[in-house]
């Protein structure tokens, strides 16, 4: 008889320590969900992206000019947020429009030198800030996810003032994975003639799984799972369904892929699986040797520049 109740008794003990153990981990995890979901999508928390302060950003050169020339443009998103844009028009009619998103933690003005570029070859630019970015309002940053509904709703503003609008979307890093999470989406104008991406990620899992291990050491399973849980959570979308790639099987438009083959942020490999997600026939790519994150158009801005244009002249004007 003691020897059965030492058994049960046993057996609760281990029972106890094991739901004490289950509880400390479930503890543990969303601690450490919550935690990397505020240091890579919170402003406020001052982790990965700071909050804007216009005095904080030194515009020179491209960057300057932009600023300087251009006009604000405002939008309330289909979840009544005011988003802020940059428009700058060209001093002749013209139809040829780009739509340039910028990349995470930056702003619309930093993309001068490629809003000169463009400008320079006859466009009219439409620079939207992201959301939690510059003056745009919003709680948390989206990665290109939701931003992909604001994109489309910019682009209508532009068919809204001119109904002959050829538009090309282009971005790069966030902003190349915005464009292309973009491009599957059935209700874009058919005003957008071709899409351009620079370094985007193929999903915010795919990117934040990178991220994960080089600056913590800390495996997918399951802390990423928590992370990606608490975003749904609070921001509305996770992790895997953020996908640029799936969203790319749905695109019919001409793509063209660009992506530096010393990039490990957003790593190389990222760019033929894109290109192979693509639906679309019209499809191209241009591997820039030499060239890290966001630095293609830097590494050899001929061969950039060339093929963008001779990609662009096929589809628009």
């Amino acid at each position: 008889m003691k020897k059965a109740k030492k058994t049960v008794n046993g057996r609760k003990i281990a029972l106890i320590v094991l739901a004490a153990v289950l509880v400390l981990a479930a503890v543990v995890l969303a601690f450490a969900g919550n935690y990397l979901f505020h240091f890579a999508l919170d402003p406020e928390f001052g982790g990965m992206i700071g909050s804007y302060e216009e005095g904080d950003w030194e515009l020179e050169g491209d960057s300057a000019w932009f600023s300087e020339n251009s006009e604000d443009r405002w939008l309330t998103s289909h979840d009544g947020l005011k988003l802020h844009g940059l428009y700058l028009a060209q001093p002749r009619e013209s139809h040829k429009y780009a739509v340039i998103c910028h990349g995470y933690g930056s702003i619309p003005q930093l993309g001068g030198r490629f809003a000169a570029k463009f400008y320079e070859m006859g466009y009219n630019i439409l620079a939207p800030a992201a959301r939690a970015h510059e003056l745009s309002e919003g709680r948390y940053v989206g990665m290109g996810w939701p931003e992909r509904r604001d994109i489309v709703a910019w682009v209508d503003t532009l068919v809204e003032q001119d109904p002959q609008a050829e538009i090309v979307l282009f971005g790069v890093s966030m902003g190349g994975a915005t464009v292309m999470m973009t491009a599957g989406e059935a209700d874009l104008s058919p005003n957008v003639k071709c899409v351009i991406e620079d370094c985007g990620y193929s999903s915010v899992w795919d990117e934040f799984a990178g991220q994960l291990e080089e600056m913590f050491g800390l495996p997918t399973f399951p802390v990423l799972d928590a992370a990606s849980l608490v975003t749904k959570i609070r921001a509305g979308y996770g992790f895997k369904e953020a996908s640029a790639a799936e969203q790319l099987a749905h695109n019919e438009r001409p793509m063209l892929f660009i992506h530096g083959e010393e990039d490990t942020f957003v790593p190389y490999w990222m760019l033929d699986k894109v290109y192979h997600y693509c639906y679309s026939e019209d499809k191209e790519k241009l591997s820039v040797p030499g060239a890290g994150h966001g630095e293609a158009s830097w590494e050899d801005p001929e061969l950039y520049w060339s093929t963008v244009e001779a990609f662009l002249d096929k589809y628009i004007g």
